[in-house]
């Protein structure tokens, strides 16, 4: 079989690569995730509820969460009808309630209640994904992963690293220009610039330690 060419990057994404890098752990030293979390179970909770949520909103609603139901076992014995009063203020709480008791409930049948450190496997548990998958096994494991959320894919055409807009696609551009050993501390600078600095609607671009060398694709003069 064939090995597809992968589409070309765009001009000077190789150049600005590690000029971003660079940046970023200026900016960012010891960028990590803002879930809060104390085990791999809790981590991949949070990262289901992120989705299409702030940080702050699933911090908050966590804690009480977790007191109820601190691991995989306690929650597979939930409805989502437990579930939904906890997460009531996260969005989509009716979904996510529903993909957490059955995501507990195949912790507990298939992986002994334990979070699996395998990309494949994470992904097969309901309201995960690849996103989900490269947070947690990151995060929890130190799989080195790159995971695409909208900040990361904004940044990543903005700064000129990818011209695609499936995150799929924006993660094999990014694997093709960064280390693999700073995949991990490069999804959390992006999406911690994405946040204070690169905003989707109004870019922060005068004080922006990448204003020489960004091209500022997408962004209105």
């Amino acid at each position: 079989m064939t090995r597809q060419t992968p589409p070309p990057l765009p001009e000077g994404a190789q150049t600005r690569a590690p000029l971003v890098l660079a940046a970023l752990e200026t900016l960012y030293p010891d960028a990590r995730t803002e879930l809060e979390f104390r085990t791999p179970f809790e981590l991949l909770v949070a990262t289901v509820l992120s989705a299409q949520a702030t940080d702050v909103s699933v911090n908050a609603a966590t804690p009480a969460l977790f007191t109820r139901y601190p691991d995989a076992h306690a929650m597979s014995e939930a409805t989502p009808e437990d579930l939904e009063p906890l997460i009531r203020s996260i969005g989509l709480y009716r979904a996510k309630a529903r993909n957490l008791a059955a995501l507990a409930r195949l912790l507990v049948e298939r992986h002994g209640g334990e979070v699996p450190n395998d990309f494949e496997a994470v992904v097969a548990l309901p309201g995960a994904g690849r996103k989900t998958a490269n947070v947690v096994l990151s995060n929890a494991y130190g799989y080195p992963a790159i995971a695409v959320d909208t900040h990361v894919g904004r940044l990543a055409r903005r700064l000129g690293l990818s011209a695609q807009t499936n995150p799929d696609k924006v993660e094999r551009d990014l694997q093709r220009l960064f280390p693999r050993d700073r995949w991990v501390f490069l999804h959390h600078g992006l999406i911690l610039h994405g946040r204070r600095v690169c905003l989707a609607r109004k870019p922060r671009c005068p004080e922006c330690l990448m204003r020489d060398f960004c091209p500022k694709v997408g962004v209105e003069a």
